[in-house]
């Protein structure tokens, strides 16, 4: 292995390998893994494994803004520096989400590319649905659609890939292209 990337979730792991393929990379041939480690929390189980104290392959990875000072955490007791700021942690190819993945790639393709792509998955109906609900109702449609991406079944993992295929590759948010391009 030359190296891996660390990610929060599958839906993570499915947009990288999909963008990977979209810019030509055979990961597996490279040698790079893309690991979702179940949840920020896990990161400094997978960095002592994986890290300097561990197999010490060449590490990168992607959070969301949420879970940064987890990741921060996690690199700083894996001995990766101290007091790390974001600029630090994207020096050492960790990547933070602005929100979240979703959050990125509907802003990458705008609400109405989203819905789009959600219409061909014949899921507008039910995307409709959430829209109409007093809680979601009047909310901007990025917002809308970030609820409707996170919920049902495995959706997430789903449009996390239909979304990276949909994407103008002069448009792909700058964590996802940058963690891919520190490995």
């Amino acid at each position: 292995m030359q190296a891996i990337v660390l990610v929060e979730g599958i839906s993570d792991q499915c947009a990288l390998e999909a963008l990977a393929e979209r810019r030509g990379r055979n990961l597996d041939a490279e040698g790079i893994a893309v690991v979702p480690i179940g949840g920020a929390q896990s990161i400094g189980r997978f960095l002592k494994r994986f890290g300097p104290e561990g197999l010490d392959v060449k590490l990168a990875g992607l959070c969301d803004a949420g879970e940064e000072r987890d990741f921060q955490r996690g690199l700083e007791r894996a001995g990766l520096g101290s007091g790390l700021t974001r600029p630090e942690m994207e020096g050492l190819g960790f990547y933070v989400c602005v929100a979240d993945l979703e959050d990125e790639l509907i802003r990458a393709l705008g609400a109405d590319a989203v819905e789009q792509v959600v219409d061909a998955q014949g899921d507008l109906g039910s995307f409709r649905t959430l829209q109409k609900q007093p809680e979601w109702r009047g909310r901007a449609t990025e917002e809308q659609l970030r609820r409707f991406m996170g919920s049902g079944g495995r959706r997430k993992i789903r449009y996390g890939r239909l979304l990276v295929e949909a994407l103008d590759l002069r448009q792909v948010p700058r964590p996802l292209d940058l963690v891919l391009a520190h490995v």
